[in-house]
């Protein structure tokens, strides 16, 4: 089972594709010495990217170059 809910995540951005553009920029952040900014079980970068946007505490702002 994928936790969090895919059901939450995609409620939470404007596409799938923002979604996944923002998890990984944030799971890059961790892999490179960030603070998780919510408590998990997990290890994993991904993961812990994915349950901060549904939790509310990452947004993404986007802009004509990408997103931020």
């Amino acid at each position: 089972m994928i936790r969090p809910s895919l059901d939450i995540l995609v409620k939470k951005a404007d596409s799938k594709y923002t979604l996944v553009v923002a998890a990984a920029k944030r799971a890059r952040e961790i892999m490179d010495g960030s603070a998780p900014m919510v408590e998990t079980k997990s290890n994993r970068p991904v993961t812990i990217a994915l349950q901060e946007i549904a939790e509310g505490k990452l947004g993404y702002e986007r802009t004509k170059a990408g997103i931020k």
